[in-house]
């Protein structure tokens, strides 16, 4: 979401380091070109304007450490301030009600919503143990009903049925009432977007907010559409009382703007970040995270925390114990990594959280993706379990034979090799415990998948 954002701010940054300290001049130098990024990023002028005050107020007004080079200096004052126009600090969900707690989902069409709908209940059921309800007030779009509900069954969420000819009010008291008896925890509601803001829309939405009385009621938002994502969450802001807004797809081509935006135009805090396609592709908003990521310092926290989730605790200790007793790194391992990295949510949704990875090309980095995880997994399953667990013995006529197997070319299997033989060095690093020597691994992997 941040690449462009993160490329700019990083070049420009760098020109500081070698000069002895902050200057008048180099400090407006800097800041015209950090500037000149974050209205690329498609950032407010507003925004930028007012951060730009900040950092210089700062830089000018700040007795340097003589530890620190101008470089780090500055790098420290953009990003407290990155974090400040983000909300400061992670708001959660106020859920203090009696159950069912009510959360209402509002938003333009195309923004994800009923996805997101899903994606939040699972976030609920698997990180804070609610029973959790769903319930579509969308009575214009019945392919929108028919989606919440094919995917309330794929996570076992509670759904409660639409009828068309019913109004959304009813359909909402009914959810909830029935929500009640089966004692949920939370019931959310997806409610009908249109393709641009208007009275209609507004004025059925009020209607619905006035009669359930939600305990927080959600902003559903495109961070593609960049500022204007800020625009849409004001004109709504205005006609609801919004307690917070979900930002979808921001492991699209989006530049960033709308994050940068949305908390300064409309007061109200990025509870929810979406990161992908997938149901778990859901995080909570990190300010602090995020400017991390955008300054290029990567995420380890959130990928520690998403790894401690998601990964299967079992195998990942069996691994560590069988390579500290000196047994190696072999094929079936790696598989069992890849479909690991799988499970995350994919290898790119990871490699954004590791520091420094804005200096692996973005051509490479495009190349990391779920479609060439499943690729090298079927090279794997290509192999006899002698070859998985030996692979020196993987020459000539083998790799023939293994590529044939998975309907892939013989450059596919050296690829593939090639990759787990860097992999195997990292393992070996990861033994002796030298985890910058491992993380230094890991971005020359990145590398390695391309060739």
């Amino acid at each position: 979401m941040f690449d462009n954002l993160t490329d700019r701010l990083s070049i420009t940054l760098k020109k500081l380091k070698g000069q002895g300290r902050l200057t008048e001049d180099n400090i407006k130098e800097t800041l015209r070109e950090v500037r000149m990024a974050l209205l690329e990023a498609d950032v407010s002028l507003p925004v930028v304007t007012d951060f730009i005050e900040r950092v210089k107020e700062g830089a000018l007004g700040q007795e340097v450490q003589t530890s620190l080079s101008p470089g780090q200096a500055m790098i420290k004052l953009v990003q407290a301030e990155l974090v400040k126009v983000m909300g400061a600090a992670n708001e959660g969900l106020n859920l203090n009600a009696v159950p069912p707690a009510i959360v209402l989902m509002a938003g333009l069409q195309g923004a994800g919503k009923t996805t997101t709908v899903a994606k939040l209940g699972r976030w609920l059921q698997e990180n804070q143990k609610k029973k959790v309800g769903v319930v579509s007030a969308d009575v214009y779009r019945p392919a929108a009903i028919m989606q919440l509900q094919m995917l309330a069954n794929e996570l076992n969420l509670d759904f409660f049925d639409s009828d068309l000819t019913q109004q959304p009010i009813d359909i909402v008291k009914n959810a909830i009432e029935a929500a009640k008896k089966k004692f949920l925890d939370v019931i959310i509601i997806d409610t009908a977007g249109r393709l641009h803001i208007d009275d209609e829309m507004m004025d059925e939405i009020k209607i619905l907010h006035a009669a359930i009385n939600p305990v927080e009621t959600l902003f559903v938002v495109d961070s593609m559409t960049g500022q204007d994502a800020a625009i849409t969450a004001k004109a709504f802001n205005d006609a609801l009382p919004l307690t917070g807004v979900i930002l979808t797809k921001a492991d699209g081509d989006a530049r960033g703007g709308a994050a940068l935006s949305i908390r300064h135009i409309t007061g109200k805090p990025i509870k929810f970040i979406g990161v992908g396609e997938k149901t778990n592709a859901l995080e909570p908003f990190y300010p602090d995270r995020i400017a991390s990521r955008i300054l290029g310092m990567g995420d380890v926290l959130g990928l520690i925390e998403e790894i401690e989730q998601k990964a299967d605790k079992e195998k990942a200790e069996r691994l560590v114990k069988k390579i500290q007793k000196g047994k190696g790194f072999d094929l079936e391992d790696f598989r069992e990594q890849l479909q690991e990295m799988q499970r995350m949510g994919g290898v790119s949704s990871m490699l954004d959280k590791l520091p420094g990875m804005n200096a692996v090309p973005s051509e490479m980095k495009e190349k990391v993706n779920d479609k060439m995880l499943a690729r090298q997994i079927a090279v794997i399953n290509s192999m006899t379990m002698q070859e998985r667990r030996f692979p020196d013995l993987i020459k000539g006529n083998r790799k023939k034979r293994i590529a044939t197997g998975c309907g892939q070319e013989l450059h596919d299997v050296n690829r593939m090799l090639k990759q787990f033989l860097m992999m195997q060095k990292m393992m070996k690093k990861f033994k002796s415990g030298n985890i910058a020597n491992m993380v230094r691994g890991i971005k020359n992997n990145v590398r390695g998948m391309r060739r």
